[in-house]
């Protein structure tokens, strides 16, 4: 059975690595769309990953130092999703800490 929410956010992205979703027992969450807004006045970018908490490993990146302007906002979509198991995590940072407000929106799977 899937559910339909908002799974995560809006939070604030550290400037460093620091989990934005993390995975509840049992229950597989299907990411379908990502949106990250900059509030500040000037370019920031942002980095976001799936694996461990916390992590920033290379090769684990689903959007890598991606530049997002002043005021502006990037909207990322996975279709059919992207899958992530009851153990992994969405991690990611901004290049400046609190400039970045991210929000998770997907179906969790629960058997």
């Amino acid at each position: 059975m899937t559910t339909p929410k908002r799974l995560a956010g809006p939070a604030h992205l550290s400037n460093s690595a620091a989990n934005i979703l993390s995975p509840t027992s049992g229950i597989t969450n299907v990411i379908k769309h990502i949106h990250l807004v900059n509030k500040t006045a000037g370019a920031v970018t942002a980095t976001l990953y799936v694996g461990a908490t916390g992590g920033s490993s290379s090769g684990t990146e689903v959007l890598e130092a991606k530049s997002i302007a002043a005021h502006d906002y990037l909207d990322l979509f996975f279709s059919p999703g992207l899958r992530l198991s009851d153990t992994e995590y969405l991690t990611g940072l901004a290049s400046a800490a609190t400039s970045i407000a991210a929000t998770v929106m997907g179906e969790q799977i629960v058997p």
